[in-house]
């Protein structure tokens, strides 16, 4: 802990401070000096584009690779957490609070003013308005799809993986355990942390920028404000960022979450007011076209250089580069965030959501607004649009007019792109706290209005003297080494799931006795015999607690203590070595209820079953691995499974390879008595 002002804080001074000093020495650079710093940026952007582009293509592609094969592997159905772990909340919100963040202001920034821009370019077939139109759509689905969610999918699963799963901090450091063990600790992960806060810093204060000159150009052509001046954009910042500290300080479950909500439906209404209003008929056609031209020539487009083509290189140096560096360098932001709502999701789940999800949505969203603008600006505006494109504050604006009741749907725009700003904000607020403070549980409320605060006066700053796109750029470079330690982070998860895979389907020793005949008549009365809850909790309060007692006994007489815990609700009863480095070893059985099927209840040559609710006893363990139903088992045999499973837990604790499993406190038991 260190003080500041004589108030507590949960800074880490290793990463606070050459992270501030950075943040702040670069922000001075750009304000004092916006246009050298500019140009001294760009010439390293463009080094970087035009020789090194090629590490952007091949690093975005495997990620794509990397997550599907992920999907479809062994390795999907593996929990995010422990493995009796759930999702801490509902889909709809996960979803929309991922996609504020993801995207939020850059989609209605880029809304129209990408694929307008794509259809105004003279890169591909120029006189042709067909394929002019086709290809605006392809490349705006190619930069806002798959590609771009694979990049952020990427760091979420690994940071959620690590963290809940390994017990690990939610830090990027923790991505590389698997490679660098105990180092992560070390002055590598601090690098790696404050590179994160960093880059995160930069994504943000570049996108809420341009945030507010898209606010205050939408409010100034409802006429609410006369102008578009450096005077009503610092009101406007300064209002929304008093909102999203009030929001980050609300927490995930009541700001965040609400306002993503919120968004989402309001956007949905913005969309169906253009389909309604649009030619509707030329939109659900051009979608379904487009989807299809996207598909056909995913794998084209995903590895095309545009190196025979000498004169489309521009253009794909500042889009397709330029995305993919964009969507790298706020992968620390979003990863980290998306990580802290995912708990308890399978990777299958999480990747599928993550990859289809948000993609269809925006495909759906670019169709509708991109391709109305199209049709517009060649049937109806007459190239008006076209020539705006070097305006896209205003193109947005501008294309609603062409459809009825423009002034309500520039409201909702603004309000939307507000909320948008709010969100984007407020998660990135919570972001740079917990990277700076090592993923502190509990932080002191001062730390979020602080980083609040420097948004704000860092973002004004640029905006008035002009350095937004220095620090654009500078954003754009970082990304170039974060590329790197992405693939680093598929390494890692490679080795880590296979560990985790062999880990949890470790089976038992060939000398495992099974049941023997020698009951199979009380057996047999067993299971025939309704259970109810008493019997259950009579035969875990009877043979459960004798069978453990003596296990206790027989251990004490060898040396090693051994705990018998209990638990009320639901009836309990657990066995525990305790370990001082490596995990304790635990053994469980708790009355489980489960529902019966009516079909059972009916038939006549069955136990006799009124209920739908039966209960039986069920094994669980200190690793939470899926437990089973033991109740016919004697009180001997309760004895060899015990045997049984400390056998596995000797086996696997003995293999350097499961060391990132049985450190101690990795898998805390979440049912303990």
């Amino acid at each position: 802990m260190i003080k500041l002002a004589n108030t507590k804080t949960t800074f880490d001074r290793a990463v606070i401070v050459p992270g501030l000093s950075f943040i702040i020495g670069i922000c001075l650079l750009s304000v004092l000096f916006p246009n050298p710093t500019e140009a001294v940026l760009n010439r390293v952007k463009e080094f970087i584009f035009v020789n090194l582009n090629w590490i952007y293509v091949w690093s975005v592609t495997i990620f794509v690779i990397f997550l599907i094969y992920l999907m479809f592997s062994k390795y999907g159905d593996i929990k995010l957490g422990a493995n009796d772990s759930i999702p801490e909340y509902s889909f709809f919100s996960w979803i929309s609070m991922l996609f504020a963040a993801g995207m939020g202001i850059g989609l209605m920034y880029f809304e129209v003013a990408e694929p307008m821009s794509h259809y105004a370019t003279d890169a591909f077939d120029a006189n042709l308005y067909v394929n002019k139109a086709k290809n605006a759509q392809l490349y705006t689905f190619f930069h806002w799809g798959i590609h771009a969610w694979a990049v952020y999918g990427l760091v979420g699963l690994s940071l959620a993986y690590f963290t809940f799963r390994y017990r690990l901090p939610l830090s990027l450091r923790s991505c590389l355990y698997p490679l660098l063990k105990d180092k992560i600790n070390s002055n590598w992960g601090t690098a790696i942390d404050v590179f994160a806060l960093c880059s995160t810093f930069f994504g943000i204060t570049t996108t809420l920028g341009f945030g507010v000159i898209q606010i205050n150009t939408g409010l100034k052509t409802l006429g609410i404000l006369p102008e578009t001046s450096f005077v009503y954009q610092i009101g406007i910042v300064t209002v929304l960022v008093m909102l999203a500290i009030f929001s980050a300080t609300s927490g995930l479950d009541k700001g965040i979450k609400i306002l993503s909500n919120i968004n989402i439906g309001a956007a949905v209404v913005l969309l169906l007011f253009v389909l309604a209003f649009g030619p509707t008929v030329y939109l659900i056609g051009s979608f379904t076209e487009g989807l299809g031209n996207y598909i056909n020539n995913f794998f084209n487009i995903t590895f095309n250089t545009h190196v025979y083509d000498q004169a489309t290189l521009p253009w794909f140096y500042n889009w397709s580069i330029l995305y993919w560096a964009w969507w790298i360098s706020w992968a620390p932001f979003v990863g980290l965030f998306i990580a802290r709502i995912s708990k308890g999701r399978t990777i299958k789940s999480f990747i599928s959501a993550v990859l289809i999800v948000p993609t269809l949505f925006n495909f759906i969203w670019m169709s509708i607004f991109g391709n109305s603008a199209i049709w517009t600006d060649f049937n109806v505006a007459e190239g008006a649009l076209s020539r705006l494109v070097n305006n896209p504050d205003a193109l947005m604006f501008a294309f609603l007019e062409y459809l009825p009741l423009s002034t309500i749907s520039s409201t909702l725009v603004i309000c939307i792109v507000i909320i948008f700003f709010m969100t984007s904000a407020d998660s990135g607020i919570l972001v740079l706290d917990s990277i700076a403070t090592k993923n502190s549980s509990k932080s002191p409320v001062w730390q979020k209005v602080f980083w609040g605060v420097l948004l704000a006066v860092l973002a004004l700053m640029l905006l008035n003297a002009g350095g937004l796109k220095a620090l654009q750029t500078m954003t754009l470079i970082t990304a170039l080494p974060f590329s790197v330690i992405m693939l680093l982070f598929v390494i890692s998860l490679v080795k880590a799931l296979a560990i985790d895979y062999k880990y949890y389907q470790r089976s038992f020793s060939v000398s495992t006795v099974p049941w023997s005949g020698e009951f199979w008549k009380t057996r047999l009365s067993q299971m025939v015999s309704k259970k109810t809850r008493r019997s259950v909790e009579d035969y875990i309060n009877v043979t459960v607690k004798e069978a453990f007692s003596d296990l206790q006994k027989e251990f004490a007489l060898n040396r090693i203590k051994v705990k018998i815990s209990s638990g009320t609700d639901p009836v309990s009863l657990e066995i525990e070595i305790e370990h001082n480095i490596i995990n304790n070893f635990k053994y469980g059985i708790r009355c489980q209820e489960k529902l019966v099927s009516e079909f059972l209840m009916e038939d006549k040559n069955l136990p006799d079953i009124h209920e739908k609710t039966a209960y039986y006893p069920k094994s669980y363990f200190g690793d939470t691995r899926e437990g089973y139903d033991v109740q016919y088992f004697t009180k001997n045999e309760l004895i060899s499974d015990v045997l049984k499973h400390y056998e596995r837990f000797f086996a696997i604790i003995s293999e350097e390879a499961n060391e990132m499993f049985i450190t101690s406190n990795a898998n805390i038991n979440k049912h303990g008595a």
